[in-house]
This record gives structure tokens, sequence and C-alpha cells, in this order.
């Protein structure tokens, strides 16, 4: 059985020449902050545990509201400098974009995440606030995508000034029910019991009244991830995007694109 669900949850198995993902990110990721300069502002704090950080990139000009990325790993690696590029669609219609870091597995469980990535989302809206009072849209990727479903949720962790401006959310990828993930191996870092895999499992949760939610998943993603993206959109009574010929690996590239369709259900309209 854990043979089979690790198999399940295996993405990169799956995705040809997927070694070659994370350098291709990270040198875009670093030429885009280099190319932005000041409009970059880095490791900005949120609290005060090592990876209680985010990165904000800002347009020219005024921006009209903030879009919050979270990054993806399974809740056990990687930091949002991989993909400080993703910004660029935000930032080409006017908007700011935050990316925050979480503190990782086994130094966090998950609640403690969704609880950090509130923080983080208070702190930058607080942040693009005192220049705009402008709306906040959030998506993320994998278990980015989970962290960006639980803000949706009616418990989430955010103050309520911050939860008024949060009008949309866009799971990529998500991790909706992390009932199945307790029975992987990745839980013998994660240490998921079964009373937080139900409570912090956005399918089994309510979502909260006032924000809109379109799940996004590439049409080419390990059949678990498109379980997931179902069942989230069936639970909530909201839309799903099926990316047709998108892998986990390239499903979120059309963030770099102003006018891509993932671009567009982020932020059209708000």
């Amino acid at each position: 059985m854990r043979e089979e669900l690790d198999r399940a949850y295996d993405n990169g198995g799956f995705i040809p020449g997927a070694a070659a993902y994370p350098p291709r990110w990270t040198a875009k990721a670093e030429a885009f902050r280099t190319r932005l300069g000041p409009r970059a502002r880095l490791g900005l704090p949120y609290g005060a545990d090592a990876r209680n950080w985010f990165d904000l990139f800002l347009p020219e000009g005024a921006p009209r509201g903030l879009m919050i990325f979270i990054h993806g790993g399974y809740w056990l690696r990687f930091d949002p400098r991989l993909w400080s590029h993703l910004a660029e669609g935000a930032l080409a219609r006017g908007w700011a974009c935050a990316m925050p870091a979480y503190t990782l597995a086994p130094g966090a469980r998950i609640a403690r995440m969704t609880a950090e990535i509130g923080a983080a989302i208070a702190a930058a809206g607080a942040e693009v606030g005192a220049e705009v009072d402008g709306p906040i849209a959030v998506t993320g990727h994998s278990a980015g995508g989970h962290l960006s479903a639980r803000m949706a949720c009616d418990d989430a962790p955010l103050p309520a000034a911050i939860a008024a401006r949060l009008r949309r959310a866009v799971p990529i990828s998500p991790l909706s029910d992390l009932r199945p993930l307790a029975e992987t191996s990745m839980n013998d870092t994660l240490h998921l019991d079964a009373a937080e895999a139900t409570a912090e499992s956005p399918a089994l949760l309510e979502r909260r009244a006032g924000c809109e939610v379109t799940v996004w998943v590439g049409g080419a993603e390990r059949p678990s991830f498109l379980w997931h993206a179902r069942l989230l959109s069936e639970a909530w009574n909201c839309a799903w995007q099926v990316d047709a010929g998108k892998h986990h690996f390239d499903v979120i590239d059309g963030l770099e694109d102003s006018t891509s369709p993932l671009t567009r259900a982020v932020l059209d309209g708000l």
C-alpha cells in the first residue's frame, strides 16, 4: 500500500527531464530579481523564526493589489526564490507579488505552516496596504496549493482586515485531502496524524464567504493530483480548470505571462 501511494505522488519520476527544472527555475528567478533592482524587496520578516520572511516584488507605480504565491515541495523542501520569476505576469498587470517562505518539516508540522502563511499574508498585506489598500489574491503550487486553499477556508488564520481583502484563491495542483499523505513515506517526516490530516484538509473544511476559488491542475499530471483538484472543486462547489498537456512542473509557467489563462484566472476582474 505504501509503495503504491509513494508512486501516486512521485511527480518527478513521470516527467521527462525532471532534474533540469530546478536549475532552470533558479537561473530565471535570479535574472528576474536582478532585473527588478530596488523593486525587489527581499527577506522582509513576518516572524521570529529563520524561515519567517517573504520577498515582495513591486510594479512600476502604485500597486493595484497584492498577489501571494506560495511555493511547493511537499512541505519538505525548497524556498520561494526558485520561483521569483513567476511574479512577472502580476507585475505587468500592475500588481505587487509576495512570495513567503515557511518552516519546513520536520521543523514544523503542517498546522504551524498554515499559521505562518497567515502571518506572512498579513505582513505583506500591511506592507502593500501602506501604499494602496487593494484586493489580495492568493495562489500556490502543490503543497503551496494546499496552503493557498487553506487561506480560503473559513477558519484561516487571517486578521479580519486582511481576510476582507482576500477576494480570490487559485490553488494550483493542490493537495486538498491530506489523509492519503499520512500513509506515504513522506509522513516519516511530516508526522501527520488523523486529527491534523482532517483539520488541515481544505476539502473537508468550509470555504470562506466572499472568496472566489478556481482550482487549477495540469491535464498531464499524476492521477492523484487530478483527483485532489476535482475533490476540492466538488467540496466547495467552485470551478476547476484542467490545463491540457501541462504536467506538475510546467503547470505554473503561465504566471510569467500577464495574458495567460492562469494569470487571468488569478487576477481578472479584481
